[in-house]
């Protein structure tokens, strides 16, 4: 399994919050500002784990993980989101049509991002 991580949310300090928590790990990360263009990189490079901002501009997250999966990837997602309630009717739809992710609330910890990844993707113990 690839220990490659893309996290893909439109606020950049989001993206550079999941770069910090896990820059001394042996878990690299690839960040991205859209759906689209997280779209793009999952058909370039083999992700282990992608964390999935919920409420963007353009494609929204629901969007995007419906597109992964259509794709045929089944890289574990999280959907780490501060407005899951205005989205509980498409989380439920995605639920219902059998599509799997696991939703997480902003702000998140550096060390639980660090202890979802270790747990999705093993590797070290320590933090």
């Amino acid at each position: 399994m690839s220990k490659h991580v893309l996290v893909i949310d439109d606020d950049e300090a989001v993206r550079e919050s999941f770069v910090l928590a896990l820059e001394d790990t042996e878990y690299p990360v690839d960040t991205v500002e859209s759906g689209e263009r997280g779209l793009e990189m999952v058909q370039k490079t083999e992700y282990g784990l992608i964390f999935l901002d919920l409420k963007m501009p353009g494609m929204s997250g629901v969007e995007t993980l419906r597109e992964v999966r259509r794709m045929g990837i089944d890289t574990p997602v999280y959907i780490v989101t501060a407005f899951h309630k205005e989205f509980l009717e498409q989380l439920k739809e995605l639920e219902a049509d059998g599509i799997d992710y696991e939703l997480i609330q902003k702000p998140s910890s550096s060390r639980r991002i660090f202890l979802i990844t270790r747990g999705v993707l093993g590797g070290a113990v320590a933090y």
